[in-house]
């Protein structure tokens, strides 16, 4: 291979875009029946849409599981629901709970919805939002 063929290969390997992969947020896989099983035995839930893809939720799946890491209260009093948006992004309950997109969280406790955010990642939001599940 000459310099030139060599460098156009560098140029073109640097310039592919990284694969996005979102923070593992350990949890229960969202069916429409584990979240009303969930929420009829009274337990509060926090239904995750995310996408591996979604770089937003990586970024909320990365606060999330070190806000865990720093009270165990979370894991104690909360279900972590993980909704797959490729797979339940066109499903009823997003029509149903008027869900923008992924990267959506949601804290469900019974049939009240107690808060959500969409599409932020920051500590504070996040932490105000898993608060509130604590609270209700």
């Amino acid at each position: 291979m000459n310099l030139l063929a060599f460098t156009a290969a560098i140029a073109v390997s640097l310039a592919a875009p990284l694969p996005v992969v979102a923070e593992e947020v350990p949890g229960v896989a969202y069916t429409p029946e584990a979240l009303q099983s969930a929420l009829a035995d009274g337990q509060t839930v926090l239904l995750d849409f995310k996408a591996s893809w979604c770089p937003t939720c990586a970024a909320q799946g990365r606060v999330i599981n070190a806000l865990r890491a720093e009270n165990p209260a979370y894991d104690e009093q909360i279900t972590f629901m993980i909704a797959d948006w490729d797979e339940w992004g066109k499903s009823q309950i997003v029509t149903d709970m008027n869900v923008p997109r992924r990267s959506t969280l949601i804290v469900l406790k019974g049939n009240q919805e107690l808060g959500r955010v969409v599409a932020a990642t920051s500590e504070d939001d996040i932490k105000a939002l898993l608060d509130r599940a604590l609270e209700g």
